[in-house]
């Protein structure tokens, strides 16, 4: 079956956006589902000073960037317990805050509260009072010391054996969660699967597209209808974007494509009418413009084409070759978005693309786990 304009602009929009994607991993970054997720955390009951603790959790991100992972999820955690060794005052003048900090960073399972893997850093540092000292302490934290590198090494080997030895029930968990209609959580959890994982990630990316399809065959008919009813409100664009994310293989694609055809019949009468309008009063670029807003398979497609025949054989020759420069182009269009519709392959990125949007929306509604319980 022939796709609709709506859906081939929906087709050419995400084509982009998998463009953009490309060019961003080329220059070396990675999009945060696949790589392996350990997020930054600050215990609600950390004694740092506010100002030192934004710094201390910059510096964990910056040890987590640098290591190439993930800020997405909250199941995989790292984060720190802080004591304080020494205190003192130097004898400078004017005289300084010394401290010496006990730092223990930890990667842990936030669900389970178990322990993956930590390192204790000595710093120490000197400001001219006490939170300033505590700062400059907490900036010796670095991402490139050995014990550090050893830290998260060992952290994302441990989460790599948990996703190897528990896939079977994590996508147990996913269609249990999909049965109890909580799509966007299941989506979520599977697309934390690291790509390093790669069984148990290409498992869960397909199941990952089986229960987005479930998703949407849910939610399909609360779009038709209010796709009908913005139809019969007249507003047309409204109803077929409603539509345009309504795929092939939905329960409810037919009725969509029937009800997509019939706004585009009523399109193609009102381009139809504007191109007559504009060719009665010779204007030929007012009707080429509104003769490109024709679709393939519209119902009036062949009277619009046999007006645009009409059109351009009457123009002269300058008039001639700017109409087929413009239709020429028009024609390239049409027949790209055509043979880019009927491709598995973009309908299977797109979605995808889509699901992941989902997750990270579902991901910035999770509440953050601040209540740290230190097991070793």
């Amino acid at each position: 079956m022939k796709k609709n304009k709506i859906f081939n602009l929906f087709i050419i929009t995400i084509l982009i956006a998998s463009i953009n994607i490309t060019a961003q991993n080329s220059k070396g970054k990675t999009d945060d589902f696949g790589r392996i997720a350990i997020g930054t955390v600050i215990a609600e009951n950390s004694e740092a000073p506010a100002a030192a603790a934004r710094i201390l959790k910059m510096k964990m991100s910056q040890i987590t960037t640098k290591n190439g992972l993930s800020s997405m999820g909250n199941r995989f955690a790292m984060y720190p317990q802080i004591d304080i060794l020494t205190q003192d005052i130097t004898a400078s003048a004017p005289p300084k805050h010394a401290y010496t900090l006990s730092v223990t960073l930890y990667i842990s399972d936030l669900e389970t509260q178990t322990i993956f893997t930590t390192t204790n850093l000595t710093l120490k540092g000197v400001g001219t009072n006490e939170t300033k000292a505590y700062i400059s302490a907490l900036k010796m934290l670095n991402a490139n010391r050995p014990e550090v590198k050893g830290f998260v090494e060992e952290g994302k080997n441990r989460i790599i054996e948990y996703y190897n030895s528990q896939c079977d029930f994590i996508l147990k968990d996913a269609t249990a969660a999909a049965g109890r209609k909580e799509y966007d959580k299941a989506i979520y959890d599977l697309l934390l699967v690291p790509e390093v994982c790669k069984e148990c990630y290409m498992k869960a990316i397909d199941l990952t597209n089986e229960i987005y399809i479930q998703k949407l065959n849910n939610e399909c008919q609360e779009m038709l209808a209010k796709s009908r009813v913005e139809k019969t409100n007249n507003n047309h664009d409204e109803a077929a974007n409603l539509l345009a994310s309504i795929l092939p293989d939905v329960d409810c694609y037919e009725d969509a494509q029937k009800l997509l055809h019939e706004i585009e019949d009523h399109r193609c009468a009102v381009a139809l009418g504007k191109a007559k309008g504009s060719w009665a009063n010779r204007d030929s670029r007012a009707a080429s413009n509104a003769l490109t807003e024709i679709s393939f398979d519209s119902k009036c497609y062949k009277e619009a084409q046999s007006l645009a025949k009409e059109i351009a054989g009457k123009l002269d020759e300058r008039e001639k070759r700017d109409w087929d420069l413009a239709y020429e182009k028009y024609n390239r269009n049409q027949e790209l978005t055509e043979n880019r519709a009927d491709n598995e392959v973009i309908l299977t990125q797109m979605k995808l693309n889509a699901a992941k949007d989902m997750a990270r929306s579902y991901a910035k509604k999770k509440p953050a786990v601040t209540n740290l319980i230190f097991r070793k």
